[in-house]
């Protein structure tokens, strides 16, 4: 029987996905870990490998063809002795089995436990994230959402099904229709009847009527003349970028620090070091000023171990590296690769993976470990000569650190006036995990660590 290959799964949320481009044709000898095809997600382009040798039989896709279900069959593949009767007898709609893997590497592995002297997270924390990491190559950094086809979504929704309370079948526990028709056959996962509020939604205060609706569409639209104005599509990663902002602002109550930094001491070590780097060969480096400022933030939430948390409904994670989310802007949106464990890591070290890691963001080739997660986000506007922002906190980070224009004011010193370069850094917190005068702490050490840059070197 053809083997499948099926449009991959790279987190439990996706559902579909975009197929940019064929490596290969019909009859094309392939062997395990051939790159075959070029698929498109909301944020990422991904290689697609072969996990099986054989011959390619038929591409049942077309480049650039759009919304294909998880788990689809794109193409078959020919298993030796098999010809195109076999191709012609396969049943695209029988139960495939995973044909495909990415080639993204394996995620680095999150340090998420909690020190020895503080308390273990409990039981339920433990199991959610093992069956997390055993569902998907990848977290999506989302959660809660139940890994299932778009097909038993729809079914589980008209017979009122909580997919929770459904084990699914499909690859890597996918539930898929077999699974809510067995559901409906022995009257498991019956929704109740009134649902919880869904995470992000805000419920009114007791006696006070619930929050106006939001303007549709229509209503929009009929404000402003017709031919004053384009519509401009909406992208899958504008369409997420808008659903987790908005959950961020509705869900996590935030609250905001602000310090001044001076920065002429920094700015001299850096144009020091930077001297130092070879002309040329694999150690070349330029180290930037948000380099620095990854490092200082990474060394802060090593002394204020408190504020490198996560919020959980069962306990706050407690994080042992320092994991950095940086904001990179690209046409359409943003990613933030992550700086991995960046208290360990040197200055030059940094600067060359954010280098590395900008690049290919602005491509829309980063793999997902590589931009989900992470403990915290820096969001700098200062090249832009914004002076000072507010940012908002990117689930499920517990902090956003917005950092401003360095430039040149005036400061006082005891009965004197001088010159010095300021940064202004504005902190925002998730009150449920970091409360004002932990808030102050982080901000404390980070100002430390900026104003004397020779202590993130020892």
């Amino acid at each position: 029987m053809p083997i499948p290959v099926l449009m991959p799964a790279l987190s439990p949320t996706m559902e579909e996905g975009t197929l940019l481009k064929w490596l290969v044709s019909e009859g094309d000898k392939v062997e395990a870990g051939d790159v075959i095809a070029e698929i498109e997600t909301d944020k990422a382009t991904m290689e697609v490998e072969a996990v099986d040798e054989g011959t390619i039989g038929k591409l049942l896709m077309g480049e650039g063809t759009e919304h294909i279900a998880v788990n689809k069959p794109i193409a078959l593949i020919l298993e030796e002795g098999e010809d195109d009767t076999a191709v012609s007898n396969f049943e695209a709609d029988a139960p495939p089995q995973p044909a495909v893997t990415q080639t993204a590497p394996e995620p680095v592995a999150a340090a998420t436990a909690a020190p020895e002297t503080a308390a273990q997270p409990p039981p339920a924390i433990e199991t959610r994230a093992a069956e997390a990491r055993a569902t998907a190559p990848q977290s999506n950094g989302q959660g809660g959402a139940p890994f299932a086809s778009p097909l038993a979504r729809r079914l589980a929704r008209e017979n009122k099904l909580d997919l929770a309370a459904i084990t699914g079948s499909g690859p890597h526990g996918r539930i898929v229709r077999r699974d809510i028709e067995q559901a409906i056959a022995q009257g498991v996962g019956v929704a109740p009847a009134a649902a919880a509020p869904s995470v992000g939604q805000v419920m009114p205060a007791q006696g006070q009527p619930p929050a106006p609706p939001a303007m549709s569409d229509e209503a929009i639209l009929a404000l402003y003349e017709p031919g004053t104005y384009e519509v401009v599509p909406i992208d899958k990663m504008r369409r997420i970028i808008a659903t987790r902002l908005t959950q961020a602002k509705l869900s996590i109550p935030h609250f905001r620090l602000e310090v001044d930094c001076e920065i002429d001491a920094l700015l001299a070590a850096r144009k020091r070091l930077n001297a130092m780097s070879p002309a040329e060969g694999p150690k070349v480096f330029k180290i930037s000023v948000n380099d620095m400022i990854i490092k200082a933030m990474a060394m802060a939430l090593q002394k204020v171990p408190a504020a490198n948390a996560t919020w959980t409904e069962q306990g706050i994670l407690r994080h042992k590296g320092s994991d950095i989310g940086v904001a990179v802007a690209i046409e359409g949106g943003l990613f933030t690769p992550l700086i991995r464990h960046a208290e360990i890591k040197s200055l030059s070290e940094i600067s060359n993976e954010m280098q590395d890691l900008a690049g290919r963001a602005r491509e829309r080739r980063l793999a997902p470990h590589e931009y989900q997660g992470g403990t915290t986000a820096i969001s700098n506007l200062g090249m832009m000569g914004i002076k000072s922002f507010d940012a908002v906190i990117n689930p499920p980070h517990a902090t956003i650190l917005a950092v401003g224009a360095g430039e040149r004011r005036p400061v006082v010193e005891g009965d004197e006036i001088r010159i010095a370069t300021i940064m202004s850094c504005t902190l925002a917190c998730d009150h449920r995990v970091v409360d004002g005068a932990l808030g102050a702490e982080l901000l404390g050490a980070f100002k430390e660590f900026i104003e004397e840059p020779v202590t993130m070197l020892v």
